[in-house]
């Protein structure tokens, strides 16, 4: 397969939401992507972006992305969240998830953080054991947690 690892640009927003729309599908989500292309574009590509992109290119179309941002730990420093590593259904076991997961770990490498961050769906065991045979450690233990915009205003408003 022939495909090409690159940094997003902004003109590939349009394909980028498409891809998170597609993997929303595939986790019984589809109706919680509020992101629009406008919100990418603007957050990915303004004066201090929020994000950092890469994506998979085959023939002009994106078909794979990795989007990161920085964090940082109290235990550790500085560190990277993967937010989405996403390869459309048609394009998976090509070898983009390795190749964009690893732009990702030399992008890590070159900024030089202690540690990379992601979440996977419990459910996901081919993740999970990509993730694993990649030398990621997975910690069952731990659960996620967050309060999401409806919860944000609910505890200002209990203040």
């Amino acid at each position: 397969m022939n495909f090409t690892i690159r940094e997003a640009r902004k003109n590939d927003m349009p394909q980028v939401h498409s891809l998170i729309k597609e993997l929303a599908e595939f986790e019984k989500e589809a109706h919680a992507v509020e992101v629009t292309v406008a919100d990418l574009e603007n957050d990915g590509f303004g004066k201090h972006p929020a994000f950092h992109c890469f994506v998979a290119e085959i023939n002009s179309k994106v078909e794979g992305i990795a989007l990161v941002y920085n964090r940082y730990s109290t235990w550790k420093g500085k560190i990277i969240h993967l937010e989405d590593l996403i390869v459309s259904q048609s394009m998976r076991g090509s070898g983009i998830g390795t190749a964009l997961l690893d732009e990702v770990v030399k992008y890590a490498y070159k900024l030089g953080v202690k540690r990379i961050n992601w979440e996977v769906i419990d459910w996901n065991e081919p993740a999970i054991a990509f993730y694993e045979k990649k030398g990621a450690k997975v910690l069952r233990d731990w659960d996620v947690v967050w309060l999401d915009e409806i919860g944000i205003n609910n505890y200002v408003a209990n203040l």
